[in-house]
């Protein structure tokens, strides 16, 4: 990626759903447009003891304290109303301070578009970055019943969002077709920019011997660990394993964290699997390198909905990289990601997901075969500079940017 002209553009990122340091995506973003020449500074919620103002690999970073109203619809409507008023209030100092003529917002939530509506006002820049469709995620964690007015409030903020945007950066061609059919947006005004992972650090990175204990065989899951996220399917899919395959050979190590795991931790308990599973919790990137490195077979448990089969999951892209093995179930953008690095299971099929471990489980042949075309896949295709350089045509269509 080379350096472009930017006329000393300065870019303020908006980031409510994860701390800056958690959130590859971002931080991909971020220090690419300063590698490009932009001056960056992102206001973020703080995570433990972060300090409330720091600079990491040059991006500016001002940190609120963070507010985890629980996982209720109300307790999402309090958490992002009052990250709402902290990121506007922090985004008029930087302003006042560092200046900014690109303000550029990571949903979720939508509602961040009520500062950038302001700002235009003022005569910035607004980039939309689509990371998730909300009404669909709504769906799925609150109102499996229909689509009420929550649900339309938040097609509203969508479709707000598409139109107010100068640009719109979104992660893969479903989303595309969400902001045209649903929120009307103009195609010339979207720019595809997947998710993408980097190569360094994994060459030199060790599996860590230490988590395989007396089994055969590692089972490896990485990410965000929600309701939508597929966990309860991956356990029922173990007690498969081990009741109907008669498989007790293995360890599924669980990295990650989220509103949902107590539930999953509940679960595995109730289906006698405790010893079977070892959640290690958020990793660092080193860590968590070393403990996928460390599995034999890697996981993608989502199951087919309205959110899940149009979404583009990071954790595949990870598993790739590090040329591990995938079982996941049959999703359209699943497909496109990973393409033959995987064995697909039916949609929401717990026990073919399982017979599809298992598969994999007795042909270690097969195992480094879709190893290696995963790993192919992110060096051609997939890697994050690839994509930095999309990030930097959408940044360069701006005007006076």
């Amino acid at each position: 990626m080379s350096k472009v002209e930017t006329s000393g553009s300065r870019v303020l990122m908006l980031l409510e759903n994860a701390p800056y340091l958690r959130d590859g995506r971002v931080r991909h973003e971020a220090t690419s447009l300063v590698e490009a020449g932009y001056q960056v500074s992102v206001i973020c919620p703080a995570f433990d003891k972060e300090p409330c103002s720091e600079v990491v690999d040059g991006v500016q970073i001002y940190r609120f304290p963070g507010l985890e109203a629980g996982g209720s619809a109300i307790g999402y409507v309090i958490e992002y109303g009052y990250a709402l008023l902290m990121m506007f209030t922090w985004s008029l100092w930087v302003w006042m301070r560092r200046g900014f003529n690109i303000l550029h917002t990571h949903n979720p939530p939508d509602t961040l578009s009520l500062i950038a509506a302001f700002y235009k006002i003022c005569g910035k820049q607004f980039v939309y970055d689509h990371h998730d469709l909300s009404p669909d995620l709504y769906c799925i964690r609150f109102d499996n019943r229909g689509r009420g007015i929550m649900y339309h409030t938040l097609v509203f903020f969508e479709r707000f969002s598409c139109h107010l945007a100068d640009h719109i950066i979104t992660t893969n061609e479903s989303y595309r077709t969400v902001e045209i059919e649903r929120s009307g947006a103009s195609a010339e005004h979207i720019t595809i920019v997947r998710n993408g992972s980097y190569l360094t650090g994994v060459e030199t990175a060790k599996p860590d011997a230490n988590l395989r204990g007396s089994a055969d065989y590692v089972i490896g899951y990485a990410g965000i660990i929600g309701y939508q996220d597929g966990l309860d399917y991956l356990i029922r899919a173990l007690g498969h394993l081990t009741q109907d395959l008669g498989r007790h050979n293995f360890r599924c190590i669980i990295c990650g964290t989220g509103d949902a795991l107590p539930k999953i931790q509940a679960l595995v308990s109730e289906s006698g699997l405790d010893s079977y599973v070892l959640f290690a919790g958020w990793l660092s990137r080193d860590k968590l390198i070393s403990h996928l490195l460390a599995a034999d077979i890697c996981v993608a448990p989502e199951p087919s909905n309205q959110y899940n089969d149009r979404s583009t999951m990071i954790k595949l892209m990870e598993y790739m990289t590090l040329a591990r093995p995938i079982v996941a179930f049959d999703l359209p953008e699943h497909r496109v990601t990973a393409e033959k690095s995987a064995l697909y299971a039916r949609p929401n099929d717990e026990l073919d997901f399982a017979r599809k471990i298992v598969e994999l489980m007795d042909n270690p042949d097969l195992c480094n075969q879709l190893g290696k075309i995963g790993r192919t896949r992110i060096e051609t295709k997939l890697a994050w500079p690839y994509q930095a350089d999309r990030l930097l045509e959408a940044y360069q269509s701006l005007k006076g940017s």
